[in-house]
Order: C-alpha cells, then sequence, then structure tokens
C-alpha cells in the first residue's frame, strides 16, 4: 500500500527540479523574471540560447522518464507509473523547490510517455512538428499535440488506465496552456516565423 504511495510522492520531488531554474542559477538568472516568465523550455531558449534550451530540456524529460522507470520498475501496476508520470508534470508546474512557479509540463510529460508508452511520444513529436510548421505557434501546437495519445488510446481501445491517463495529461496540457490560447484568441501570441516552413515554401513558389 505504501509503495506506490511512495513512488506518486518521489516522482512529484523529482518532477520539482526544474531544469531551467537549476541551470539558471549556475548563471545567476532567474528566467521567470525574463520573457514570458515561464520557467519552460521555450521561455529558455527565447532568453538563453540553444545550449541553456537544450540542458533545460534534457533535464525536464529526464525527470518523466525516471519517474516512470523507477515506478514500472518496482511496481507491477500500470495505474501507479501513470499516476507517477502525472504527478512528476505536476511538480514540474508547481515545483516545491521553486516557490511552486515553474513550467507547463510537456516536456517532462514527454519523458514518461518515451519510457511508458513510446509509440504515443513518437505521435506527439510528429503531430507537434508538423502543427508548429505550418503555424508557427508554440502554444498551439503543444496542445493540439498532447491530445495525440488520447486519440491513440481511443483508436486501438486502450485500457482504461492508459485512456484516463492521456485524457488527463491532455486536459492538464490544455490548461497549463491556457494564457497562450488567450493571446491566440486577442492575436498577440507570439509567433515562431523561422519554424513555418510550409508558409515558406508556399511563398517561394507563388513568386
Amino acid at each position: 500500500m505504501w509503495l506506490p504511495i511512495l513512488l506518486v510522492l518521489s516522482a512529484y520531488l523529482m518532477g520539482s527540479l526544474s531544469g531551467s531554474l537549476l541551470l539558471g542559477r549556475m548563471r545567476g538568472v532567474d528566467i521567470r523574471t525574463l520573457g514570458s516568465g515561464n520557467a519552460g523550455g521555450t521561455n529558455a531558449l527565447r532568453t538563453q540560447g540553444w545550449s541553456f534550451a537544450i540542458g533545460t530540456a534534457l533535464i525536464d524529460v529526464g525527470k518523466g522518464a525516471l519517474a516512470a522507470w523507477l515506478a514500472s520498475r518496482y511496481t507491477t501496476q500500470p495505474a501507479v507509473a501513470y499516476a507517477a508520470v502525472l504527478a512528476a508534470v505536476v511538480g514540474h508546474v508547481w515545483p516545491l523547490w521553486h516557490g511552486f512557479r515553474g513550467g507547463k509540463g510537456m516536456a517532462t510529460l514527454m519523458g514518461g510517455l518515451l519510457v511508458l508508452w513510446p509509440f504515443a511520444a513518437l505521435l506527439v513529436v510528429a503531430a507537434w512538428l508538423l502543427i508548429l510548421s505550418i503555424g508557427g505557434y508554440v502554444g498551439l501546437s503543444t496542445v493540439i499535440a498532447a491530445w495525440m495519445p488520447a486519440a491513440l488510446a481511443l483508436a486501438t481501445r486502450s485500457s482504461g488506465d492508459r485512456l484516463l491517463f492521456a485524457l488527463a495529461a491532455a486536459l492538464f496540457i490544455l490548461y497549463t496552456h491556457r494564457s497562450n490560447l488567450a493571446r491566440l484568441r486577442a492575436g498577440c501570441e507570439a509567433r515562431f516565423e523561422r519554424a513555418r516552413i510550409w508558409h515558406r515554401m508556399f511563398a517561394r513558389s507563388t513568386t
């Protein structure tokens, strides 16, 4: 009885170790005071550059993967492993070690998917890249991509535990990106123009 609780609690504590904030301390910077004020990978890239963003992503993906691996290693209950991943994501968004102000959770979720459901992780990446290359909106791409595991679970008639996990994860990512969607509706969401590959290709073909 206590082991599942300890695994989920440990996952939350691991999730509370924010990659951007840990690396930021080494640089003497808190990226929550810069750019969008978010402690995630996108703001890390925009304010600190590629090397910092890659390091942030590795830590954030890694803690999700570690939480999933530990839970699946020490219990045979899939529900516990899924709960551990969600706990790590919650820890990333509301980190105990960083004043409960963190990122938006997608990288940590991806780490858990890579361990527990690799095909869904590949589907998420493919959807994210496709949507980003069309529209250039990182937040919108992330929200839509986060629903891919739920769609896959429904299409393949996955177990109830997996479907509930996928739906809960998608809804949580939707919640954490609510400000992005509000800015998108208002027409003031930042756009990653260099990612709009299809737009540039179409523009060239019409000139």
